[in-house]
Parts: C-alpha cells; structure tokens; sequence
C-alpha cells in the first residue's frame, strides 16, 4: 500500500518507533527526572504527576499524528533521493534533524527561554527518532 510512491506501511512502523523511543527516553531509565524538573515540574509531586499522566492522551494521539507526518515526508525525501540502505537512511535523517528540527527548536529554546538542558534532552530524542526512521524508512520495500 503506497501513496506518493511511499509504503505506507513503513510510515505507521516509523511513526509507532518514535512513540517506543519517547516512551524509553523520557521514562524515569533515562530522562524523566531531568525533563521534568527542566519544564518546571516536581516529580516528588504525586497527585500532580498523576493528573498528568491522566491527561496525557490526547497529547500522545497529536503527538502520534505529527510522528506520521514526519515518516511521511521523510519517507517522500528517501524515496526521491533513491536511498536504498538503512546508513544512508540515517544519514538523511541526521540532515533533516540537523537543518530542520534543532534549528526551529533551537529558536524555540532561545524565544521561549527554556533551558539548554531541555534543549538537548528534547532534540536528542528528535535525533534518535530520525536516525531510526530513515533507517527504516530506507530499507523498507516500495
């Protein structure tokens, strides 16, 4: 099944990838602790931390839409630029991160204040995620 010479199939095992790498990057193994008390939370505040988690669906649904949207395109870019290994998938991916996502993050970090140790936990996810997607995207049939 393709849509624009693009398997779709490969675009919702991307998109679901990037959720598997949210949930293990952010996750108290890696940096939920760090992320939260960067975005100004108090992970020692249970009932908060529990109204969050609550919540937190309809942001991972918008979050999941926006992962599709990225497969898509990344996976239009990879199939018009002929890539055909998963190394030179990521190497694309890693061009897209590089030119696209830490540029309008990095305004983001400097327009809205943030911290740069939220700055780097955030597109270093954004970095895996596109490695992991062009590789996949890559090697996935057409």
């Amino acid at each position: 099944m393709t849509l624009m010479n693009v398997n779709l199939w490969s675009v919702l095992v991307a998109a679901m990838a990037t959720m598997v790498v949210g949930f293990l990057w952010y996750s108290p193994m890696l940096f939920a602790r760090p992320w939260m008390v960067a975005m100004g939370y108090d992970p020692d505040d249970k009932p908060r931390m529990d109204a969050m988690r609550k919540s937190a669906g309809k942001s991972y649904a918008i979050s999941f839409a926006a992962s599709l949207v990225s497969a898509f395109v990344l996976g239009k870019i990879i199939h018009v630029a002929t890539v055909n290994t998963a190394l030179y998938g990521m190497k694309v991916g890693f061009a897209i991160w590089l030119g696209f996502v830490t540029t309008v993050q990095l305004t983001a970090k400097l327009f809205g204040n943030q911290s740069t140790k939220l700055y780097l936990i955030n597109t270093g996810y954004q970095l895996v995620c596109y490695l992991a997607m062009g590789a996949m995207l890559a090697i996935w049939p057409r």
